[in-house]
């Protein structure tokens, strides 16, 4: 608990560092914790520290774990979705990172109308072109969205995008540059049902980029609680 505490604050720190380089303020950003195979015991001791939003990367182990923590803290799901697996991921997410092509959306609109939920997602962009990676295409997300407007049962609030696995800064920045262009002019686009309020980039490795850059909300899990198992 208590190394857990340390590093939290140095990512505290760090984040107001970014945001000070950038000329924004640190409230801007929102802190994901993610805790992909990490315990419902190390869930605990975020909450005891103030983290209040939970990012997972499978709906099973998710489910397994919001047994055991409920509402106390809101869910985001920040891997890759399964349409199989729609159904239970909009019973407790509140915001799904990962929707990354239109059948997709269609598949999550349907299963969150099911419940009567209108389900918060953000669309997730290849912005790196590693053929390993899930996303839309940079050049595919403003048509894409021609076709996610119109779905019922979901509300696409932003984008989101996994930085390129390099240990090149300039190719790593030049991604989230590209996001931060498409999220921008998609803004200008006033599309209907289609609000650019969150801009989801930035892990462990790249997060201070991902805020000089525009990010909005980063997905940080071995900085605050160590390396995974």
């Amino acid at each position: 608990m208590q190394q857990v505490g340390y590093n939290l604050e140095r990512v505290r720190q760090s984040i107001g560092d970014a945001c000070r380089s950038a000329g924004r303020p640190p409230e801007n950003i929102t802190l994901v914790a993610v805790t992909k195979t990490f315990s419902a015991e190390v869930i605990e001791q975020a909450i005891a520290l103030g983290l209040n939003i939970i990012g997972e990367n499978r709906v099973q182990e998710a489910l397994d774990k919001y047994s055991r923590i409920g509402t106390r803290v809101e869910w985001h799901l920040i891997g890759h979705l399964q349409s199989n697996k729609a159904k239970k991921a909009v019973e407790i997410f509140s915001l799904i990172h990962s929707v990354d092509s239109v059948d997709l959306a269609r598949e999550v609109g349907r299963r969150a109308g099911q419940i009567g939920k209108n389900q918060e997602v953000l669309l997730e962009v290849n912005t790196s072109g590693e053929p390993q990676k899930y996303g839309f295409d940079p050049k595919e997300v403003l048509t894409a969205l021609k076709e996610i407007k119109d779905i019922k049962g979901i509300k696409v609030l932003g984008l989101m995008t996994v930085g390129p696995l390099s240990d090149d800064a300039d190719k790593v920045r030049s991604s989230f540059k590209m996001l931060k262009k498409i999220f921008d002019e998609i803004k200008l686009q006033a599309i209907s049902n289609i609000e650019m309020k969150h801009l989801s980039m930035g892990m462990s490795g790249d997060y201070r980029v991902a805020i000089e850059e525009g990010s909005t909300m980063i997905r940080v899990g071995s900085a605050i609680f160590g390396n995974r198992n």
